[in-house]
């Protein structure tokens, strides 16, 4: 049957709703879900609440939507963006009367069609009573009868957002006739214009109706609708709203780089005010508008020749945007009716979509900054000024920016440019797939507006994490000069010199970073943060948003290992629906694994995700669970993941008292991972933060090295796997250590991979092992480092 979710801003309207609804239906109700007012109890909406409504009314055949007004509107059409696996319409219906009118079609078996049919035909009863034709159905409001129909049902995740939309444009507009394209939900907009495309706000599962106009439009609206079926090339899994949802500090693009910061300066202002201007000069000022338009246009199609081709379709995408005609028209309307400068008329009509782009927020949002830049550019140009570029220098900086726009990401020079930090950039914009296409880290951090030029700053493009002016032992390990892998002659898969195979694999943190690992040879992921799903969010995300996001890297690493480790919240990843606020030492209070006494449901609903994505897959991830200190706690986890069909269970080793028992650890659990960086943090007693410890904080400490040892002894002698993926997997010379200590498996960010695979190559597994001897044999790291060089490069 199918079901059906009330979305209002009041309770009460909605309980009231659904219990007439309900007795009209008798014997056989439909599954009615509410999503009315606010979490506190207050008037209002909310997007996640009707995403979990969605889930919960599905029984496999789909769900309409009856929403009242303004915002539970945008809420129901949001809330869509979170669900992929269920078939939604969101109809135009009169709430009460639609609610009723779905609820005995539902209830009489109707398909989910003829169910948002008689939603919106709810009120034709009423009318006809009362003899109340309604103005918009009158023959002189009638719009023009389309020549040619057509509907498809877009694949690819985002939707028609800025590419696939210019790509729609150059196609509409080399056509005969004149194409209209609209959503399920009524938004419509002329096809040629890509700003009012992407503007729709679509995304992967949306159904599109297609209407032609003109003498060729049948053939025309069949053309229109083969592009819109292929996907653009895109991938073909709807990626899930909340992987947009990044907070304010997020990895953007892996990797670990220490160098001085290069500012660039703040060119996105607008014209100064100025007198109207007099009609007799208007034809005049709208001439000088449209040829600073298509100028940009043609500066950003040239630049896009000699670029990359990731950054080429982006550019050419963006030189698309600037010729939008609903904004040229919309500059024309600005400078005719109202007397704008070009200046003002360009700078007005750009913030508009910027507005729209924004108010729509997730992944459109993010295109916000494409058009930013555009206004700025065009702008800029009509005022005879340059805009500030990316910083040039001879020698390595990291780049430091409010935002960057394509433009100027696309001129980024790998060979100078060490890193990003940016105020604004989540991990699906055009700034953060160029950043990954040219192995660059970047991080989105809010304190980038506090530094300054010449800084020195060391950033973690996996974990988000800015330090200035870091100590020499925090920076340890951290790049100084930019390195492309592919300049690295490393193909994989990883192992020693005399042959024996060590697993090379990526941390990622985002589906987006599969692609990347891949084209550095990974052989997996030794750890996907599954964070991403839960950060910057007020609740959970619900087990089909999060399977959706887990079988699309299951898929993305298809015939390849993949360890999944459960939420590691807590500490400096604070969640409000989990962690416990104001804890005097969240590094040692309810994080990880400890989270689950008091959210059981959590863990049990990402077990479920994790099984289900895995069973859509075909790829069966290894499980394991942060912040374990007791076999107990390992056996209570690896018997609820087992009890969801999950076959590879296993722990992260990250406190002394798990090493200490790692025999015991190795009845219980499949395989372990070590987690450097904490496993130094509690046994040195010293916050991986603090600068003034850093000295104390490095994997190289003799204590470190025998508590990996014991891991490793207890892995060998039960053949099972211990893998490393904290940052002492990414250091060339410490991979032969933890090899000789026992660590069959290193994970690391994916641009370090090709520089560790052909360290270890050089080593036999003699050398590693005697060289982990002698670092063991050790008091001091220093001495420690410099005994396994000795023996690693003899």
């Amino acid at each position: 049957m199918i079901g059906i979710v009330a979305v209002s801003h009041s309770p009460k309207l909605a309980e009231a709703a659904k219990e007439l609804a309900l007795q009209m239906t008798g014997q056989n109700p439909p599954n009615i879900q509410l999503a009315a007012g606010t979490a506190s109890g207050e008037f209002g909406t909310d997007a996640m609440a009707v995403a979990e409504s969605i889930g919960a009314a599905d029984s496999g055949e789909g769900v309409v939507i009856i929403s009242d007004l303004g915002s539970a509107v945008l809420s129901a059409e949001m809330a869509c963006e979170f669900v992929f696996d269920v078939e939604v319409r969101v109809v135009a219906a009169p709430f009460v009367e639609g609610l009723l009118a779905a609820a005995v079609a539902a209830s009489g078996g109707k398909n989910l069609d003829e169910v948002a049919s008689a939603a919106r035909s709810a009120l034709n009863g009423k009318i006809e009573q009362l003899d109340d034709e309604p103005a918009e159905q009158k023959p002189a409001e009638k719009a023009e009868e389309a020549d040619a129909r057509a509907s498809v049902k877009l694949i690819n995740p985002m939707g028609l957002h800025a590419r696939p939309a210019a790509a729609l444009a150059r196609l509409v507009n080399d056509l005969g006739s004149c194409i209209k394209i609209s959503t399920a939900t009524g938004r419509s907009a002329d096809a040629d214009s890509p700003l009012s495309v992407a503007g729709l706000g679509t995304v992967g599962g949306d159904e599109i109706s297609i209407e032609g106009f003109g003498e060729d439009a049948a053939a025309d609206v069949e053309r229109v609708r083969e592009l819109l079926a292929s996907g653009f090339g895109e991938v073909t899994e709807p990626a899930s709203e909340s992987e947009t949802n990044a907070p304010r500090a997020a990895g953007i693009s892996a990797g670990r780089v220490v160098g001085p910061v290069a500012t660039m300066a703040v060119t996105n202002k607008p014209p100064a005010q100025e007198e109207k201007v007099p009609e007799a000069q208007r034809e005049g000022e709208l001439q000088r508008a449209l040829d600073s338009l298509k100028q940009t246009a043609e500066q950003l199609n040239q630049q896009a020749k000699t670029a990359d081709p990731t950054a080429k379709d982006i550019l050419e995408a963006t030189a698309q945007l600037v010729c939008d005609g609903a904004v040229r028209s919309r500059v024309s309307q600005l400078i005719n009716d109202s007397g704008a400068t070009a200046e003002q008329a360009v700078w007005d009509a750009f913030s508009e979509v910027v507005i729209r782009f924004d108010s729509a927020g997730g992944k459109l949002a993010e295109r916000a900054c494409d058009v930013r830049d555009i206004r700025a550019r065009v702008v800029a140009r009509l005022e005879g000024r340059e805009l500030a570029g990316i910083p040039t220098s001879d020698k390595p900086f990291i780049l430091v920016a409010r935002d960057l726009a394509p433009a100027d990401a696309a001129q980024i020079d790998p060979k100078t440019c060490l890193g990003l930090v940016l105020g604004e950039c989540g991990p699906t914009s055009h700034t953060a797939i160029l950043a990954r296409a040219l192995g660059i880290p970047a991080v989105m951090n809010s304190g980038y507006a506090e530094l300054h030029d010449g800084q020195r700053v060391l950033i973690d493009g996996s974990t988000g994490d800015l330090v200035v002016e870091p100590t020499d032992e925090q920076a340890e390990g951290a790049r100084t000069a930019p390195e492309m892998s592919a300049s690295i002659d490393f193909s994989g898969p990883g192992a020693t010199a005399d042959g024996v195979p060590i697993t090379l694999a990526a941390n990622i943190g985002w589906p987006q970073d599969v692609p990347v690992a891949l084209a550095n040879n990974a052989e997996g992921s030794g750890l996907f943060r599954t964070e991403f799903c839960f950060l910057n969010r007020s609740d959970a995300p619900s087990v089909s948003e999060q399977e959706a996001q887990y079988a699309q890297v299951l898929r993305g690493f298809e015939g390849k290992k993949v360890v999944i480790r459960t939420l590691d919240a807590g500490s400096d990843k604070p969640l409000p629906f989990v962690t416990i606020p104001g804890e005097e030492n969240p590094a040692l209070g309810v994080r990880g694994y400890r989270t689950s006494w008091r959210s059981p449901q959590i863990l049990e609903d990402q077990l479920r995700a994790i099984a289900n994505a895995a069973a859509q897959t075909g790829n069966s991830p290894w499980v394991m669970a942060p912040m374990i200190a007791t076999v107990e706690e390992a056996d209570e986890f690896v018997k609820l993941a087992r009890s969801y069909g999950l076959k590879t269970v296993g722990v992260m080793v990250e406190t002394p008292a798990a090493a200490l028992c790692a025999d015991e650890l190795f009845e219980v659990v499949d395989f372990v991972s070590i987690g450097t960086n904490d496993l130094t943090q509690y046994t040195m007693a010293a916050d991986r933060h603090s600068g003034e410890l850093a000295h104390l904080g490095t994997p190289w400490q003799p204590a470190v090295l025998k508590l990996i040892a014991m891991i490793g002894k207890a892995g060998s002698r039960t053949g099972k796997s211990v893998g490393v993926c904290g940052e002492a997997a990414s250091d060339p010379l410490l991979a032969g250590v933890l090899v000789g200590l026992g660590v069959t498996s290193l994970s690391m960010a994916p641009q370090a991979i090709a520089r560790v695979g052909t360290a270890l190559a050089k080593y036999s597994l003699e050398s590693c092992r005697k060289a982990a001897q002698l670092a063991l044999a050790t008091s001091a790291p220093d001495a420690a480092k410099a005994a396994a060089e000795i023996a690693l490069q003899a």
